[in-house]
């Protein structure tokens, strides 16, 4: 298999997958880095590899480093990324300069996706995506991972976007930039902790060969651009809206008055969230980015088979 890439290493279980046909399912490496503290980062990075591995696709955890976009990482690797305190995050725009001084960086799911699309992998799973910021009509706070996924194609399957955020908005800029957003098993979006929002989503698929149906129809008019699938959390994971948004607003009060910005409101946000909740966030995070691996690797198996054909 050849990668687009010089700067790829792949792990020998990933390349042997792509020589082989074999679905793969690629998993952000922020959430290990930045998403929870440790040695729960490292048990929830392994359970969701698992995730993948059980639903029958190889998983292909992607991260810098060493100035290595690296594709597919051993336990040593993966520790290190839950313990090392000095690897920041990675967007697309971190990547040149870290390839460039042979650094390190968690990627986040724009640098994910930019990665496993040049080591043609067309699945990625996450637990939500960023967006557009509340008060993002004044900041401009807009994530890049929605920018991403209007030029990218690869399938994101996430429990639709971070709550913190202003997810009208964030709906309104997929349409905006033309991203198809696939509820499955719903007719509302998502809202991370808690399966609804209350927003309609445009598409509804309620199997994973609906869903591999519709990426080979958009990837076979034209190949770029991604597409979202949005997958409630676990019922019995699920946070009560009403309830996790006295948390956020609580949360996001803290980081205004700490004077949090930029690329570090949303880890602030995260871990003065499962503090607040006395852990329950925290749960909640790793029931539903595990059942996203899990749907991610029914998808993509089910995407392998139709596009063998």
């Amino acid at each position: 298999m050849t990668v687009r890439s010089s700067s790829i290493t792949l792990d020998p279980a990933v390349a042997e997958a792509l020589d082989g046909g074999h679905p793969i399912v690629a998993l952000e490496s922020t959430i290990i880095a930045h998403g929870m503290p440790y040695p729960a980062n490292l048990e929830t990075a392994l359970q969701v590899e698992q995730a993948v591995r059980d639903g029958g696709a190889v998983p292909a955890t992607i991260a810098v480093l060493d100035g290595r976009l690296r594709v597919g990482l051993d336990h040593d690797e993966i520790e290190r990324l839950a313990t090392d305190s000095d690897i920041g995050k990675a967007s697309v725009r971190e990547l040149p300069g870290l390839i460039a001084r042979g650094a390190s960086g968690a990627t986040t799911v724009a640098a994910t996706m930019r990665i496993a699309s040049l080591a043609g992998i067309r699945l990625f799973a996450t637990g939500g995506i960023g967006g557009a910021h509340r008060g993002s009509a004044e900041t401009f706070d807009i994530s890049a991972d929605l920018t991403e996924l209007s030029r990218t194609p690869v399938a994101v399957v996430s429990a639709g976007a971070k709550a913190i955020l202003d997810l009208e908005k964030t709906l309104e800029v997929l349409e905006t930039l033309s991203v198809p957003v696939v509820g499955f098993g719903c007719d509302d979006f998502p809202a991370f902790y808690s399966r609804t929002s209350g927003l309609p989503v445009p598409e509804r698929a309620d199997t994973a060969g609906e869903i591999a149906a519709m990426l080979r129809a958009k990837w076979e008019m034209a190949d770029e651009g991604g597409v979202l699938v949005a997958n409630p959390i676990p019922v019995e994971f699920e946070i009560p809206a009403a309830r996790i948004e006295g948390a956020i607003d609580r949360a996001l009060a803290e980081a205004n008055a700490s004077g949090v910005v930029g690329a570090a409101v949303t880890p602030f946000l995260l871990s003065r969230l499962a503090e607040i909740t006395g852990g329950e966030s925290q749960r909640a995070n790793v029931a539903l980015v595990s059942s996203n691996a899990a749907l991610a690797a029914q998808v993509a198996c089910a995407y392998q088979a139709a596009t063998a054909r």
